[in-house]
């Protein structure tokens, strides 16, 4: 065997280095140049020019964004560049007129203002709202019913707390924005790399729990977005969410932004020990902040060890986001979210930066110097709950895979005008609450909901279930979740199987996970078998929250979509026998390995 022959030193060598000095050096002496004396005249010789002046000969510079030249910027990156995508309304007006589709640079320019063209799944426009907070009023809701009924009559609640409408041809595309602007509504940057939907805890305001209303900083930031043209075009989406620190989450850990309301305490600052002191922290309620959530990639929200007080939160998510727009990757798509900067800079680095544009102080305060977080009321956004307000009632109501016809939209108008305040919600659960029910007419509007073809019980199994839009709208996923999710519904809701504890189900589409199906106490990931028929690959103990968060782990590859619901009722039925009392899914999945699962369940 013959011994490695030993590799050149690396680098020059002093002789090479003095020889590769002198060339460029003449390469330089060679170069045209063109500056400018002191007193104005041209001159060839840098070294009479002053010291910094520029050769007027040299080719220009390579235009960049934010340090990245042009020559490097993924392509959606340089149609941003060449058209800004706020400033086509001329080309919206004019495809509405020949009622023709954009080519591909202008599909995307086209999502920013909520407009997405989704084929081949539907050769036709999606539109996005932006609802912050999840809120919208009975007026608001019958319009969206009437503009539903010029597409394909029915919207969807979405996982972020807001509404899709579909089915709409181009000659309809401008009337829409237009009729959305008399709402009182917007679509503006519901797509494509900006600030998605604003969410927040859904039952804010009438939490008898919670530690502050978050609706008005979820508002407020949205207006400031809106009104900031900076904020539109970042490197990639960004969500952030407000947790009000009451009995409903709004999945803020999954959120590139999360902000945590916290109570300190003058027994929890004792807690923290020196470091709560040197803070100078007073009692009161604050907002821990949380960075780089983004569960289709694996990751959740981190806390940052920032405390903010409530007046400052949205001048500092106004700061982050700026940093992240300034530094964020711009030429990979897959590396351009926030938790990828993050990464690269490391936590510190990045506030370090946000602290550059602010003209406060941000604060560190260490999490056991907060009280904790009180326990998440898990399937809490259905059912009937009392509200802080004296004899008002919230509603939570089940709407199967998200799906509001056309009449059940009117008709939830109209029970909200008639025996409430006008006022509705939807959750990040694909759900609505209708709020301030007086205890007189709760029953009356159970009733009524009912017949509407809605549920407000909370039931253990199908209560949480959530899914993408599916193939049937989006060109991207292998499977029809929609209507695979509704079959194991009804699947579970015949059988007499039951569980104490409640359990997630989501079902996703495809990688992009904007079902987060790897936070569901059982997910399912839809992909094509190798004979082409729709599957699923299983994951399982997956979680948001204090309690359970945590990624799923799959266990089971290219389970065939019709023997899905078989297998969760398997998996459901073997969980009820074996768990030890009062233990959860996430937990009785996560104290086996997955090869025990396995053995357990195939």
């Amino acid at each position: 065997m013959t011994a490695p022959t030993a590799e050149p030193a690396a680098g020059f060598s002093p002789e090479q280095k003095h020889y590769l000095e002198g060339f460029l050096a003449a390469l330089a002496a060679q170069a045209p140049f063109v500056g400018r004396t002191a007193d104005g005249q041209l001159t060839s010789d840098p070294a009479a020019a002053p010291g910094g002046a520029p050769n007027l000969a040299a080719p220009p510079a390579e235009d960049t964004v934010f340090g990245t030249p042009l020559g490097e910027l993924c392509k959606q990156e340089r149609w941003k560049y060449d058209e800004n995508p706020l400033d086509i309304w001329e080309k919206l007006v004019a495809h509405a007129d020949a009622d023709t589709f954009p080519d591909e640079a202008d599909c995307f320019r086209f999502k920013f203002h909520g407009l997405f063209h989704v084929a081949p799944a539907q050769n036709s426009f999606m539109l996005r709202l932006r609802l912050p907070a999840g809120e919208l009023d009975a007026h608001q809701l019958h319009g969206i019913a009437d503009l539903a009924d010029w597409g394909g009559g029915c919207a969807h609640v979405t996982t972020r707390a807001n509404l899709q409408l579909r089915e709409f041809k181009p000659r309809d595309i401008v009337r829409i924005l237009v009729r959305l602007q008399e709402l009182g509504l917007t679509s503006r940057g519901a797509g494509a790399d900006n600030i998605r939907n604003i969410t927040a805890s859904p039952n804010s305001g009438f939490d008898p729990d919670e530690l502050i209303d978050v609706r008005p900083f979820a508002k407020a930031l949205h207006h400031y977005i809106l009104n900031h043209r900076d904020l539109f075009g970042l490197p990639r989406k960004f969500n952030v969410s407000f947790d009000n620190g009451g009995s409903l989450a709004g999945a803020a850990d999954t959120n590139d932004i999360g902000f945590m309301a916290v109570n300190v305490s003058a027994a929890s600052l004792a807690q923290g020990g020196g470091a709560a002191v040197a803070a100078g922290v007073a009692p009161g309620v604050y907002f821990r902040v949380q960075l780089g959530g983004i569960t289709g990639h694996g990751d959740f929200a981190r806390d940052t060890g920032l405390l903010l007080k409530p007046s400052e939160v949205v001048a500092a998510a106004a700061a982050m986001i700026r940093v992240f727009n300034e530094h964020g990757d711009r030429t990979n798509r897959k590396k351009a979210r926030l938790k990828y900067l993050l990464e690269k800079w490391g936590v510190e680095k990045f506030l370090a930066a946000a602290q550059g544009k602010l003209a406060f102080p941000l604060v560190r305060l260490p999490s056991a110097a907060c009280e904790p977080r009180r326990p998440e009321l898990k399937h809490g956004w259905l059912g009937v709950y009392k509200q802080a307000q004296r004899g008002r009632n919230s509603i939570g109501i089940g709407v199967p895979v998200g799906r509001l016809s056309v009449r059940q939209m009117h008709q939830l108008a109209d029970l909200a005008t008639n025996f409430g305040t006008g006022e509705l919600r939807l959750t990040v659960w694909e759900n609505v609450i209708l709020p301030h029910i007086p205890d007189a007419f709760v029953e009356t509007v159970r009733r009524s909901l009912h017949r509407m073809g809605f549920t407000t019980e909370a039931h253990s199994l199908t209560s949480g279930i959530v899914s993408c839009t599916g193939s049937k709208g989006c060109k991207y996923s292998s499977t029809d979740t929609k209507g695979h999710a509704l079959a194991l519904g009804r699947a579970l809701a015949a059988s007499e199987l039951s569980v104490e504890q409640p359990v997630n189900l989501h079902f996703t589409g495809c990688p992009h996970s904007c079902a987060q199906h790897y936070c569901g106490d059982l997910g399912f990931l839809g992909a094509r078998l190798a004979d082409g028929a729709e599957g699923y690959h299983v994951v399982l103990g997956g979680g948001m929250g204090a309690a359970e968060q945590g990624i799923a782990r799959e266990v089971f590859r290219g389970v065939r979509a019709t023997e899905v619901p078989a297998l969760a009722e398997k998996i459901l039925r073997v969980y009820a026998e074996k768990k030890q009392s009062g233990e959860t899914f996430v937990q009785w999945s996560r104290r086996h390995s997955v090869n025990e699962l396995q053995v357990m369940l195939s």
